[in-house]
This record gives C-alpha cells, structure tokens and sequence, in this order.
C-alpha cells in the first residue's frame, strides 16, 4: 500500500506527499483507520449505504483517506474530492493485489507472471508456517 500512497501525488494534483517515510506514516495510519474506525463508520452509515446501493462505502473510504493525511504530518490533500480519488486508487491497487493472493491453511501463495525473453510463464511464491509461526 506505501508504494501506491507515494503513487498518488503523481497522480492527483491536489495531493502532496513529502517523503517515502511519510508516505509509509500515511499507509500505516490509513490501515490502522480501516481497522479501527472503518467497522464503525459503516455500522453508523448502514441506512445511507442501503440507500445508495452501497457506493456510499466510496465516501467513507475517501473520509479515512482524509482523516489519515489530516493526521500525519507532511501529507497534504487540498480537498475531499483528491482525498476520495485517492481513495479509490489504494482500493482498486489493494483489491488487484488480493486477487493474486491464494490463502490456505498454514500456507500463502502469490501468482504472477514472468516474463522470460518472448515467452510468458506463470510463478508463484509460496510462503509456509512452520510450527515455529514463522513464515518460511
């Protein structure tokens, strides 16, 4: 998610980053708002959500985004409207990224594609927990 949070100001104009350290402050507190906050914001909303057939779920997104970069300093976003922009770009990068994700019990894989001269081949990582915890 910090790679795609330092994206966006080349992306949206009306958002400034200053660092890669900031940008990972901003993706740190942005996940720690969807944890916390987002459950809540969704449960309060819940009749403007049915409503709206659940776009309103864009808006709550675009308010975290907002909320985050009011909270971290060396982030400035010039209006809700680069806030929720920006917003459905982290969703739509996070949501393609959990596509390529397969979870198991005890075992993570993730696809891609490699490119090896003009063939095209699948790999995939595979990451398993030992007994340990550990993800090896």
């Amino acid at each position: 998610m910090t790679l795609t949070v330092m994206a966006i100001p080349h992306l949206i104009s009306g958002i400034k980053i200053d660092s890669l350290g900031t940008a990972l402050a901003l993706a740190l507190v942005l996940g720690l708002f969807n944890i916390v906050l987002k459950p809540a914001l969704i449960l309060i909303t819940f009749p403007f959500t049915l409503v709206t057939f659940g776009f309103f779920l864009f808006v709550i997104n675009g308010l975290l985004f907002w909320m985050s970069a009011q909270t971290v300093s060396g982030v400035e976003v010039k209006s809700f409207g680069a806030a929720f922009l920006a917003s459905l770009i982290v969703s739509a990068v996070s949501g393609l990224f959990s596509l390529t994700i397969r979870k198991e019990e005890g075992r993570i894989r993730f696809h891609f594609k490699k490119a090896e001269s003009s063939k095209e081949s699948k790999g995939a990582i595979d990451l398993e927990r030992d007994d340990s915890g550990r993800w090896t």
